[in-house]
């Protein structure tokens, strides 16, 4: 069973929270995790780009959704909503809507926001759009998860986040890392039990 954890980071804090979340999925027996990033939109997005970039996870394609048994997504904020890139790809997985090809995969999500009220949550729920399109089984965290209820930076029930604001550093938190590892686990649980089904 692999779990796709596909994410967009500019600064590294989205990265951070990726790799954090596929530690998650990789903990779980019986499954491993698929990380992919998009490209930047820029005016060379429709030109061919190389399939793996400088640094990082190869370029996600429309196979690595079909292929995975779950879904982890994650961006930073832009004004409250997904970054640019991520909708861009997402923007173009109609084809994938149309076959019904994610219909009944769990899915969650991740953040990173520079301000602790910088719209985690709407972003999460921006995320969360298209894949319910797709018929996708979102899950958040529950608050039985002590660090939810603890955490004094990132962390939400809507999903795994990091606030960089006004820290020594841009390093997730103990919290954010538990949280993230959490969100992994979670959905490649319920992706396992569902493959069951």
């Amino acid at each position: 069973m692999e779990v796709l954890v596909l994410y967009y980071s500019r600064h590294g804090a989205t990265a951070g929270l990726a790799r954090e979340v596929a530690t998650g999925v990789d903990a779980t027996a019986g499954a491993a995790a698929r990380l992919r990033t998009v490209p930047p939109v820029t005016a060379r997005t429709e030109a061919p780009l190389d399939p793996i970039p400088e640094s990082g996870p190869p370029y996600a394609v429309l196979d690595d959704l079909v292929d995975c048994g779950g879904l982890v997504l994650g961006s930073p904020t832009r004004f409250g909503n997904m970054a640019a890139p991520l909708k861009y790809f997402l923007d173009g997985s109609s084809s994938l809507w149309l076959d019904g090809a994610l219909e009944g995969k769990p899915a969650g999500l991740f953040t990173s926001t520079g301000s602790l009220h910088g719209g985690q949550e709407s972003t999460l729920l921006s995320m969360a759009i298209p894949l319910l399109h797709h018929g996708m089984l979102i899950a958040g965290l529950p608050y039985s998860l002590p660090e939810l209820t603890r955490t004094r930076s990132g962390g939400t029930p809507y999903g795994a986040s990091h606030v960089s604001f006004n820290r020594d550093n841009d390093e997730l938190s103990d919290d954010e890392i538990a949280l993230a590892r959490a969100l992994g686990a979670r959905i490649t649980r319920f992706a396992l039990r569902l493959a069951e089904a």
